[in-house]
């Protein structure tokens, strides 16, 4: 059986906000507050003819208004510089004796119980799209790490090749060092032999010895 509703207001950021839900725990889920705002003292249950009447016509959904007016909830509202500047003007002014407190009319058995139900489809409505949200999300974190991975994969091939072609380069050059300490060698041997022989080539017959 649906529980009945109730209407609850808090305010976030330029806004307040109001909505019709069976307990605290259901508006605070509504609002998406990440802490318990009621016992925080920043949000309350609310019996203002008004917002309850707002409120019970859009189940579940989250009504706003310009932080500190005295405006209609409404689920489109935008914030208004003109609203905090009336504010201030409030401030400035002699205070006002406080109005009674208005009493909230009973509300119809029948409209209440509309009312739960719109809720209930309004909460299942949300994690629906919470779900979907999810799910694209994971999805997108999955397609995200596979490409991911693939890049890692091309990157460590990468480094592979590099490293085998670099190891085969480190080896045609040792290589090389020998080969040319090899030449080195011989040529110093040929050109010492040479130039001995150019040496006494030079020598006059009869002087080289005998």
């Amino acid at each position: 059986m649906a529980r009945k509703l109730k209407a609850f207001t808090t305010s976030a950021g330029f806004f307040d906000l109001a909505v019709s839900a069976p307990s605290m725990k259901a508006a605070l889920e509504a609002w998406g507050a990440g802490a318990n705002l009621f016992h925080q003292g920043f949000a309350r249950q609310t019996d203002d003819p008004a917002i309850v009447e707002a409120t019970m016509a859009r189940p579940g959904i989250v009504l706003r208004r310009p932080v500190g007016t005295d405006q209609h909830f409404k689920e489109d509202a935008e914030a208004s510089e003109a609203a905090f500047e009336g504010k201030l003007e409030r401030k400035s002014r002699p205070a006002r004796r406080r109005r009674e407190p208005v009493v909230a009319k009973a509300t119809d058995p029948k409209q209440e119980r509309e009312a739960a139900r719109a809720f209930e489809k309004e909460r299942e409505r949300r994690e629906r799209l919470e779900r979907r949200q999810e799910a694209a999300r994971l999805a997108e974190g999955a397609r995200r790490d596979r490409v991911i991975a693939a890049a890692q994969n091309a990157l460590d091939e990468a480094v592979e090749r590099h490293a085998a072609e670099v190891a085969e380069i480190e080896r045609a050059r040792a290589a090389l060092d020998a080969k040319a300490d090899r030449e080195r060698e011989r040529w110093r041997r040929e050109k010492d032999e040479l130039e001995d022989a150019l040496r006494r080539a030079r020598v006059p017959r009869h002087l080289r010895p005998v």
